[in-house]
C-alpha cells in the first residue's frame, strides 16, 4: 500500500511541474511581442468576442481558420483552463495569449482584411487587436515576423 501513495504522489508531482512550464511558457510567449496590457484587452473583450464569431461564421474563409476559430470559443466557454481564472493576473493571460496567438495565425492565412471587415469596434479597439496579433498598423498589414 505504501508503494501506491509513492506512485500517486510523484505522479502527482509529475503534473504539477508539467502544469508549471507550461504556465512559464505560455507567460514567455507573452512577452515576446509587442502587446497592449490585459487591462485594455479586457476592455476590448466585447468587441473581440463579436469579431471571434463574425469570423468564424464567414464562408469566405478558409475552413481551417474557421475550425481554429470555433475551437478557441469554445476554449473559452469552457471553465476549464491550463490556468485557473481564480487565480490573480495570470488566471486570464493565458486566455489572452491564446487569443493573441489565434488571431495571428488567422491574419496570417486569411490576412488582415478579415479583421477588418469584421472589427465590430471602435478604430483606436482595432489598432489594439492587430497589435495583440502581431500585425502591422502603419498601412502595411503584413504580419510581423
Amino acid at each position: 500500500m505504501d508503494t501506491v501513495w509513492k506512485i500517486a504522489a510523484g505522479a502527482g508531482l509529475g503534473l504539477v511541474v508539467v502544469w508549471l512550464v507550461l504556465i512559464v511558457a505560455l507567460l514567455m510567449a507573452g512577452r515576446r511581442y509587442d502587446r497592449p496590457g490585459l487591462g485594455e484587452m479586457l476592455r476590448l473583450l466585447p468587441d473581440l468576442l463579436r469579431l471571434l464569431k463574425r469570423l468564424a461564421g464567414d464562408a469566405g474563409l478558409p475552413r481551417g481558420v474557421r475550425v481554429r476559430l470555433w475551437l478557441l470559443l469554445a476554449y473559452l466557454a469552457v471553465p476549464i483552463d491550463l490556468i485557473p481564472d481564480f487565480i490573480p493576473v495570470i488566471g486570464y493571460a493565458d486566455d489572452a495569449i491564446i487569443v493573441a496567438l489565434t488571431l495571428r495565425s488567422v491574419a496570417r492565412r486569411a490576412g488582415s482584411s478579415a479583421l477588418h471587415r469584421h472589427w465590430p469596434g471602435s478604430p483606436a479597439g482595432l489598432a489594439a487587436v492587430l497589435r495583440t496579433a502581431g500585425v502591422r498598423t502603419d498601412g502595411d498589414a503584413a504580419p510581423q515576423t
